[in-house]
């Protein structure tokens, strides 16, 4: 029987929960300031929706839509704070069950706070939870080749890669390749002390 859910994560700096609409400015600061740094990764808006970035109300839709699917098991999303500020967000998507156990993770940093580690402590955080409180059997991160920092996220955690899925998504406009990454509740089962051991527990005496 699998453990409640809970809705915040602790990791050794790092602190995951979903975001609300109190968060708007802080995402709203870090989006505009990072935005160069973020949206050439990303896919482009529907068009005639507004972005959240400019649009309370839209963001406000886009937190509902994430506890729509935390109700029903389906994703979970959750802001990464460090020292109390937004840092960025990462997501355990398209949860799927069955046969296949299996759900997807997507991540973005702000640039301020990149090449700290705060990215494969919160992934690490993240895939205890998939693992331990979901009972998934394995997450996947889906990368395009020439994103170095997102790959060095899955390389430092060490993520199995399994290939290239040619023009697997469309985004910001393109049908981009993807560089696929993922971890079985087997690999997590073996490697659990040690990946926690050096991006989730506090160091002793600190």
């Amino acid at each position: 029987m699998l453990r409640a859910t809970p809705l915040e994560l602790k990791g050794k700096r790092v602190t995951l929960r979903p975001l609300t609409g109190a968060d708007w400015d802080q995402w709203r600061e870090v989006r505009y300031r990072s935005r160069d740094w973020l949206v050439k990764w990303e896919s482009r808006p529907a068009p005639g929706h507004p972005d959240p970035a400019d649009d309370r109300r839209a963001f406000l839709a886009r937190c509902g839509a994430r506890d729509r699917e935390r109700e029903l098991g389906a994703g979970f999303g959750f802001g990464i704070f460090t020292d109390g500020q937004l840092a960025g967000e990462i997501n355990l998507n398209s949860i799927q069950r069955g046969s296949f156990q299996n759900a997807y993770v997507g991540y973005w940093i702000d640039h301020h706070h990149a090449g700290r580690g705060l990215m494969p402590e919160s992934l690490v955080t993240l895939m205890r939870f998939a693992f331990e409180d979901l009972g998934l059997h394995r997450v996947q991160v889906s990368i395009i080749p020439r994103n170095g920092p997102s790959r060095r996220v899955v390389e430092k955690v060490g993520l199995r890669h399994e290939g290239v899925a040619e023009r697997y998504l469309e985004i910001n406009g393109v049908w981009e390749d993807h560089m696929r990454f993922a971890l079985t509740a087997e690999e997590w089962q073996a490697r659990r002390d040690d990946l926690l051991r050096a991006w989730v527990r506090p160091e002793p005496g600190g």
